[in-house]
Order: C-alpha cells, then sequence, then structure tokens
C-alpha cells in the first residue's frame, strides 16, 4: 500500500532562482502560506509591510497568513535578468501595477536548490 506525501515533501522546489516568483505565485493564489515560507530560508528578511520588516521563515509563513485570507490574486511578472555570483543570485520583475520594482537575493543550497534571502516585495523610486 502507498502512503500518502507529506505535504512539506510534495512542494516543488526551485532548480533555478527563477523559479521561486513562479513558485510563489503558485503557492499564493492556492492560499498556500506554509509554502511561501518554504521558499524563503529560515532567518530571511522580508521588507513588508511597506516600511517594516518580518524576520525568519515563521514570521514570514505568519505574515502571509494575514494577507492571503483577503484572497489576494497574483499575475505571474516577466521577470528581469537574473544576476548570479557563485551561489548568490539576485531575481527582479517589473510588477503589472507599476510599483516601481520587485528584488530578492537568493541562495543557491547544498542539494543545488535556491531559497530567498532577502526579500524587497514592493518599492518605488523617490523624487
Amino acid at each position: 500500500m502507498a502512503s500518502q506525501p507529506n505535504m512539506t515533501t510534495a512542494r516543488e522546489r526551485a532548480h533555478a532562482p527563477e523559479d521561486l516568483t513562479r513558485l510563489f505565485v503558485e503557492r499564493a493564489n492556492a492560499g498556500d502560506a506554509a509554502g511561501i515560507a518554504e521558499l524563503y530560508e529560515p532567518d530571511a528578511v522580508m521588507a513588508y509591510p511597506p516600511g517594516g520588516r518580518t524576520v525568519g521563515r515563521e514570521a514570514i509563513r505568519v505574515r502571509w497568513e494575514q494577507v492571503l485570507t483577503h484572497a489576494p490574486r497574483f499575475e505571474p511578472e516577466e521577470p528581469l535578468p537574473t544576476l548570479v555570483s557563485g551561489d548568490i543570485a539576485l531575481t527582479s520583475t517589473a510588477p503589472r501595477d507599476g510599483a516601481g520594482a520587485r528584488a530578492q537575493v537568493v541562495r543557491r543550497q547544498p542539494d543545488g536548490t535556491w531559497l530567498r534571502l532577502l526579500d524587497q516585495p514592493e518599492f518605488t523610486p523617490t523624487d
């Protein structure tokens, strides 16, 4: 008899830095705050809410649970060119809503997958 896969092990992992944005959109639209949190390193820092910081995977999970209660819909955004230096990469997108830019510093893990280390989900240029 086959056993049911554990939800944690059943989730797709990011095998390229750019996968993280796609996985985020898929999980957010599915209402999966725990799955979103798994895209971050344990001590990751997210610059959200605007003007604030959310530190650590567990706090990021809680923050996304709060956000996802409003059932926002996320649309895929075209990635800008990724910059890679060894095991660190900078990913970014130009938001469809014109909110300036989104940027993440991501790190390759020992198993070759990638996780977010620093996340600036939205910022706009200052005048």
